[in-house]
């Protein structure tokens, strides 16, 4: 199916993975359908929990706690169509599309390998390899690296030999801030991008007059 000629370029959200020393983009992974709802909660890290904490009442530690939760829909059925034009999904259907976003939360089996190798010859610690860097990507103004923590496939429908052909994926992550990366790290470069977006954006807010709160001042001055 074509789109109206003229019609403008529709943007998909999606994650990027990077790698975290170099840069370099390792996969590009571009949701087939952009979901209808985001939903994005923050929990803000106030030194001032207690009750009575006079001193630090107003005081934020750090950047607030952000998780964010997607519902994607995946369809493999136009391009079953045309088989020819899509060997890989004729042959597999959305495993391929799937396996790119599970692997994200897999160390790579060959780590795994050779971590075992290692307990082998005694080594006491075995240290993880750092993974890439995940940028959830939605739209120019909305990159911020994550770590996904919620992932659950429900697969709807399947072909003949069983491969799935439609599914919804949901998604939840977790923003990764300067105090998880720290300032030096390029995740915490971008989540600084982020938030100063952020910030931008609330510069270009309206900002309102007490009078349509209802008030003319604020009592107590």
């Amino acid at each position: 199916m074509t789109s109206f000629p003229g019609s403008p370029r529709l943007a998909r959200g999606g994650i990027v993975l990077l790698d975290p020393v170099t840069s370099r983009v390792i996969r590009v992974i571009a949701l087939q359908y952009n979901p209808d709802t985001m939903t994005r909660t923050l929990q803000a890290q106030s030194i001032g929990d207690e009750p009575g904490d006079r001193l630090e009442a107003l005081r934020l530690k750090g950047p607030p706690h952000e998780t964010i939760k997607i519902e994607a829909e995946m369809d493999a059925t136009d391009q079953l169509e045309f088989p020819r034009n899509n060997p890989t999904v004729a042959e597999f259907g959305l495993f391929p599309a799937l396996a790119a976003l599970e692997t994200i939360v897999y160390p790579p089996s060959a780590q795994l390998l050779a971590n075992d190798v290692q307990a082998q010859l005694g080594t006491i610690e075995i240290a993880p390899v750092e993974g890439p860097l995940s940028l959830f990507v939605w739209s120019r103004s909305r990159i911020v690296p994550v770590r996904l923590t919620e992932f659950t496939v429900t697969e709807e429908a399947f072909d003949t030999s069983l491969n799935p052909i439609r599914a919804r994926v949901s998604l939840g992550m977790r923003v990764l801030t300067v105090d998880d990366l720290g300032f030096a790290h390029r995740g915490g470069n971008v989540f600084l991008l982020y938030q100063q977006q952020k910030e931008r954006f609330a510069g270009l807010s309206v900002n309102a007059s007490l009078g349509l709160l209802g008030i003319n001042s604020i009592p107590g001055g």
